[in-house]
């Protein structure tokens, strides 16, 4: 069951979400309208209930944040519990590889970015590698 802070800490990636994707929601009644133009396994939500999702009151169902991760071209995981937690155990360190001083200031620029933004960045750098791995 989801704590008072895991429901604000949703509410509040929720609307990064919204900003980030540039949708303009002025209120729940036009998430609300906006989210069921793209749900179409269920009831329709209510603006009671998407505002009860940006007050922090209430996470939706898996199924619901499945169509506003889509919508908002954010992945799911994020959307409902945040960034993944940094990977240190298993990993083998690699030898040390010459960086150019290109690579040293790209790398400086990241790192002085908020935790959400260097995540975002993380994502998509991923997808990147993907495509070009599987021909994309």
């Amino acid at each position: 069951m989801p704590t008072d802070a895991d429901k604000q800490a949703f509410s509040n990636r929720l609307r990064l979400a919204l900003r980030r994707a540039e949708q303009e929601v002025s209120g729940p009644t036009e998430l609300a309208l906006q989210f069921n133009l793209r749900y179409r396994s269920g009831t329709p939500v209510t603006a009671q209930t998407t505002h009860k999702w940006l007050s922090g009151r209430a996470i939706p169902t898996s199924d619901k944040i499945a169509v506003l991760a889509e919508w908002l071209q954010v992945t799911e995981h994020w959307l409902h519990h945040g960034p993944p937690p940094p990977v240190t155990k298993g990993r083998e360190p690699r030898k040390a590889e010459k960086v150019g001083p290109e690579l040293l200031a790209l790398a400086h620029k990241i790192q002085t970015l908020t935790p959400h933004r260097r995540y975002l960045i993380e994502e998509l750098v991923e997808q990147l590698r993907q495509e070009a791995q599987f021909g994309g």
